[in-house]
């Protein structure tokens, strides 16, 4: 009986002992998060899915991107003639996030959708048809399995201030500090935070904090509040500056300067040499970026001939900046307030497509502005049949709108902004920031989740010392069950002897 008993006890201690343990250190469930940011652009669509996990870090969960979809077409704006399809064209990039996100998560999972130049030009132009296109949207997102949080036109300005929001997140510039660390943090240029560049196809942005920042043009400044710090932030959009927009502009201007008895064939210096190019006049001044510059032509096509001429090219382009009136101490063009530029700044989006296609970014520092320019220029030289052969896997629509692209990007930058050979160096051309794009999607999505509000982190079943306590209690049971064993079978001499 009495060895029953101990054998029973010491199988139960050696029981619980290895059930405590399996329990206590089994890994924990990953407390992630996900959200999902569709960039509705003026010429493509594109999906993101967010990742975060939901425990306290700097008051907020590390947001990384964890997939990308382009949608197959044009952006939504292009569906003006047929709204029932913009909708529908989204479903499989869709499809791919719910591939990439749990099941169980779909229904918490926030949706979003932001609109951004391409359809702020359709509602100028065709009202009607951009809220049809909207509502097509809308109707798709809500029959997906996510929590559809609403599609919507943003403004420019929000679009400015988001991917400066985006790049100073990835860039770590918002880190909340406490303490000692606060004071060292303030007196150091650690909590100094960089300007956005943006550039679409219809649109261009210019967010940054300026302490030089006056009150002469107060729709111009934003305020936030992130991490316990206060941020003054100059931002402006400017709506058909986008290289889609602008090479549109361009045209018309051209256009318009032709003798009085214009020819249907234009010699544009912006496209290489050989290139040929035709344009439906009708459809041409339909846009609101041009059709301010709308006159009468005996032709209803248009023949371009590229010339390739980078010099030419960019006189042409400087038009389209007016730099003649200034209301304010300083502007940028077109009489738009824009304070001392500040600090280093990312440029993202076409920017970076742009100047990495043409190999301007691979190097660890930023390339002189002479280097830059001189290197667009022996591109434009390129005869068309040369570029298309060396670039064949590149469609010929980009391909060939990369001249013009780049002297484009120079000529905003350097006539628009005012950037110098001497300040040159503070611009960074991002394509991707650690594993996420440099974009304004990432930092719209932190802001509608305010900040991603943190949950408490998963526990183990025991805390530490009730683990260790009752760890300790099994051992000692097993161990006096296994002397008392040995005391009954192997008894000592001086036990034995007081028996007798």
């Amino acid at each position: 009986t009495i060895l029953l008993i101990l054998g029973f006890l010491s199988t139960l201690a050696v029981i619980a002992l290895i059930a405590v343990a399996v329990t206590q250190n089994k890994p924990l469930p990953k407390n992630i998060k996900y959200g999902i940011v569709l960039d509705a652009g003026s010429s493509h669509t594109n999906l993101y899915v967010y990742e975060w996990p939901a425990e306290k870090e700097n008051d907020t969960g590390v947001v990384k991107q964890v997939e990308v979809c382009k949608v197959e077409g044009p952006g939504i704006s292009g569906y003006s003639h047929a709204t029932e399809e913009a909708g529908p064209s989204l479903a499989q990039c869709l499809q791919q996030a719910k591939e990439v996100i749990p099941s169980a998560q779909h229904k918490e999972t926030p949706v979003y959708l932001g609109a951004t130049a391409g359809m702020r030009l359709l509602r100028l132009q065709n009202k009607s048809a951009a809220d049809k296109v909207l509502s097509s949207v809308e109707n798709t997102l809500r029959l997906a399995p996510f929590n559809f949080q609403g599609a919507r036109i943003i403004t420019g300005q929000e679009e400015g201030a988001y991917g400066w929001i985006t790049i100073n997140y990835l860039l770590g510039n918002f880190k909340q500090v406490s303490g000692w660390k606060k004071l060292l943090h303030s007196l150091t240029s650690l909590s100094e935070t960089s300007g956005a560049l943006d550039l679409g196809g219809a649109s261009t942005q210019i967010t940054f904090v300026s302490k030089d920042l006056s009150l002469e043009s107060p729709e111009n400044q934003l305020y936030f509040r992130l991490y316990g710090k206060d941020y003054q932030v100059y931002t402006h959009s400017f709506l058909c500056y986008g290289k889609d927009q602008a090479l549109q502009q361009k045209l018309a201007r051209d256009l318009q300067a032709s003798t009085s008895t214009p020819s249907s064939m234009l010699l544009d210096p912006c496209f290489h040499q050989g290139y040929q190019r035709t344009i439906n006049i009708s459809d041409f001044f339909k846009n609101p970026c041009t059709s301010d510059k709308k006159k009468e032509l005996p032709f209803s096509q248009l023949y371009i001939k590229g010339e390739g001429d980078y010099q030419k090219c960019r006189g042409n382009i400087q038009t389209l900046f007016n730099k003649t009136n200034c209301p304010y101490s300083s502007c940028s063009f077109n009489g738009i307030y824009l304070p001392p530029l500040q600090g280093d700044f990312g440029a993202f989006s076409a920017f970076y497509f742009v100047m990495n296609f043409l190999n301007l970014t691979s190097e660890p520092n930023p390339l002189a502005l002479n280097k830059v320019t001189s290197t667009i220029e022996s591109f434009c030289a390129r005869p068309w049949q040369e570029v298309k052969t060396a670039y064949h896997h590149v469609k010929e629509k980009y391909l060939s709108e990369y001249c013009f692209s780049g002297a484009y990007i120079l000529s905003l930058l350097e006539n628009g902004y005012e950037f110098t050979e001497n300040n040159w160096q503070m611009i960074h051309f991002l394509g991707k920031i650690g594993s996420s794009d440099a974009g304004w999607t990432l930092g719209y999505m932190l802001n509608l989740t305010n900040m991603i509000p943190a949950e408490e982190p998963a526990e183990p079943p025991l805390s530490h010392g009730s683990y260790v306590g009752l760890m300790v209690l099994c051992s000692l049971v097993l161990v006096s069950v296994l002397l008392f064993t040995w005391l009954l079978f192997h008894k000592p001499k001086c036990l034995q002897k007081g028996i007798v």
